[in-house]
């Protein structure tokens, strides 16, 4: 690799990049170069070239020579906050330029009376194609030494006694390198891990050496998500790492990560993160019964005839879980809320007691009689000589109309809090003597009463509405599965997409199919294919490897590997992943195709698709990675 002499672009101080008061710029994420403390106010072209990006904001110039050079200047630090402010640029995105030529003039003073730096990072994004860059200022020079060719990204920030660790069980040298890196034992509040991250909540954030942290061998990636610091490990890998993690912080063992992290979330996070902690741990038996429809279907299909004592046996081995699902809610919610489970189990059970008629029945069966074009009072009649209206409950001054909610969500949900927080309330004045009967008892007939007169009736009613529109959007042929397609995986990003799971299991409990899986299996895909894409134009072996491991689990219906450790960090192929699960979606929703079960992906999610739709499955699925891997392998530049 050839050494290269640039000019600087402003005058002022020439100073190391390692100086700068930005750990970004300092700590060479951005690439090697120099910077200019107390610069003059003007900005000129260094060499004859492009200005390729020119900021709304005036504060950053992107150039490239006509020799191959790629060079960021940043005026200031934090100026993006200014919108414009203190700038005029006297050049624009795509113009030819010469060297010498003036491209922006700024206001040093006005910076700094906004409380900014105006320290500016002069860096060569495409770094690692030279060998030494010089940068000279009259008689200044500041040179970014190349590393030592043997040497690989890690080599460059590696502490010289982490050598101690190498002898290490890969787990216990991993768990060793990231404590030191997050500042030590004292910084860590708490920690666990989901299935492919180590999620920790730290006191200061400023202590974590995040390139360190990247660059350690069996680490794939790391973000912030939900106020937590996350460390991609991979699937496996992930629970040996928190296990070492701990041991060095035993007091971590006794968990608390949620309730830290609940601390420092917004209000649509913590929506999104209760509602992740409720269905969660229901979600693998609703996958379950999901794959045994998914098998019957197969079957049937292929023409094997059953006996009907048999298939029976198959409905209740698929339908008992979505029969009793408010049961489940119920259970779940008292267990996130501190309640006791059994009462919440019990509670569920009651909103599907066998004597109160289906509230799903008693709304849809008038409604089809009339469509068949009687009356309503004909309708009316033929419903109650059916059995397909509401028990009604006289309170002499008023009567009740009383349904069941059964394969309803949204009462469950909201009763399971009422119950968790009622019982807390009654046990802080109730005698321990008497508190193993009373409490119970009292928490169920008030939550009962509550639940049939007020909370069913009201959140069933909002389910209907808000589930339903979320429905109706589904049902939008192509644009519906554009849309979502298109965004679900920003939503992933901003860790709020476990609201979706109590839209999946409404869907599965009233229309015994799932479009919205058939849709986010190409928003998962689509990134799969995307990060194979840079993992295959990436030259350098070890970071090919890495994105390679990264990118697989994508292909398992994980993404977080493939988005956080590559596809965001170069943002177009993230972009191009996104197209891909946009097109997937919309073909999928032009063939009307539907899981019959939740919670799976891309190839362990053909098994939900056994029933005559396996070919339109590997169809979207084959849409989805094909635009996703195509756009980013023609369209996107490596920069290694």
């Amino acid at each position: 690799m050839k050494d290269i002499t640039l000019s600087s672009p402003l005058d002022g101080q020439l100073i190391p990049l390692n100086e700068v008061n930005d750990p970004v710029f300092a700590g060479g994420a951005m690439g090697r170069g120099a910077a200019v403390k107390n610069p003059k106010g003007k900005v000129y072209a260094p060499f004859d070239g492009e200005i390729t990006v020119f900021f709304d904001t005036h504060h950053a110039i992107g150039l490239h020579s006509n020799d191959g050079v790629d060079l960021l200047i940043h005026v200031g630090m934090d100026t993006v906050t200014l919108k414009g402010k203190n700038f005029t640029p006297k050049a624009k995105q795509g113009d030819k330029v010469k060297k010498g030529q003036l491209l922006l003039e700024f206001d040093p003073e006005g910076i700094k009376a906004a409380n900014l730096d105006t320290t500016t990072p002069v860096v060569v994004t495409n770094h690692t194609e030279f060998g030494d860059i010089t940068f000279e200022l009259n008689d200044q020079k500041v040179v970014a030494k190349a590393p030592a060719a043997d040497a690989g990204a890690a080599a460059v920030t590696k502490d010289a006694d982490d050598a101690q660790y190498d002898n290490l069980p890969d787990e216990e040298r991993v768990a060793k390198l990231i404590m030191k890196y997050v500042g030590g034992p004292d910084n860590v509040r708490s920690a666990e891990h989901c299935a492919t991250r180590l999620r920790l909540i730290v006191n200061d954030k400023s202590k974590i050496q995040e390139k360190k942290i990247e660059n350690i061998d069996g680490v794939k990636g790391q973000f912030f998500a939900a106020q937590q610091y996350q460390i991609i490990c991979g699937t496996g890998f992930v629970d040996k790492v928190t296990d070492e993690f701990i041991k060095l912080k035993p007091s971590l063992a006794g968990g608390g990560n949620k309730e830290a992290a609940y601390e420092q979330m917004n209000l649509v996070q913590k929506i999104s993160r209760t509602l992740g902690d409720v269905f969660v741990p229901i979600i693998p038996v609703l996958v379950a019964t999901g794959l045994f429809m998914g098998l019957r279907g197969a079957m049937l299909s292929l023409g094997s005839e059953w006996d009907p004592t048999f298939l029976t046996m198959t409905q209740v081995l698929t339908d008992t879980a979505f029969a009793f699902l408010p049961a489940l809610v119920c259970w779940s919610t008292m267990n996130k809320f501190g309640g006791t489970p059994v009462i919440g189990i019990v509670l569920g059970l009651m909103l599907v007691f066998p004597a109160l008629p289906n509230a799903y029945v008693v709304g849809g069966f008038a409604n089809d009689l009339k469509e068949l074009g009687m009356t309503w009072e004909e309708a009316a009649k033929i419903a109650d000589y059916a059995g397909k209206v509401p028990i009604p409950l006289d309170l002499g001054f008023v009567t009740i109309p009383l349904v069941g909610y059964q394969g309803s969500v949204l009462p469950a949900l909201v009763l399971g809090i009422f119950a968790a927080k009622l019982q807390h309330w009654l046990k802080t004045f109730i005698p321990d003597i008497i508190d193993l009967i009373v409490t119970p008892f009292l928490t169920l007939l008030i939550s009962m009463l509550l639940g049939f007169l007020v909370v069913g009736p009201i959140m069933h009613g909002l389910e209907q509405v808000v589930f339903g529109a979320v429905q109706n959007f589904l049902d939008i042929p192509i644009i519906g599965g554009l849309v979502i397609g298109g965004l679900q995986q920003v939503i992933v990003i901003f860790g709020v997409h476990h609201v979706f799971s109590a839209l999946e299991i409404y869907l599965l409990s009233t229309i015994n199919a799932d479009p919205f899986n058939a849709i986010i299996t190409c928003a998962t895909i689509g990134q799969g294919g995307a990060a194979l894409a840079v993992a295959l134009k990436t030259q350098n072996p070890k970071k090919r490897a890495l994105y390679v491991s990264s990118a697989v689990p994508a292909f398992l219906g994980i993404t977080e590997p493939a988005i956080f450790g590559i596809n965001l960090r170069f943002m177009k192929p993230f972009v191009y992943g996104c197209c891909g699960g946009a097109a997937g979606g919309a073909v999928s929703s032009f063939l009307g195709l539907a899981g019959t079960g939740m919670g799976i992906t891309v190839l362990p999610g053909m098994l939900l698709y056994m029933n005559g739709q396996l070919p339109q499955y590997l169809l979207v699925n084959a849409i989805g990675f094909a635009i996703g891997f195509g756009l980013t392998y023609t369209m996107y530049k490596v920069e290694e």
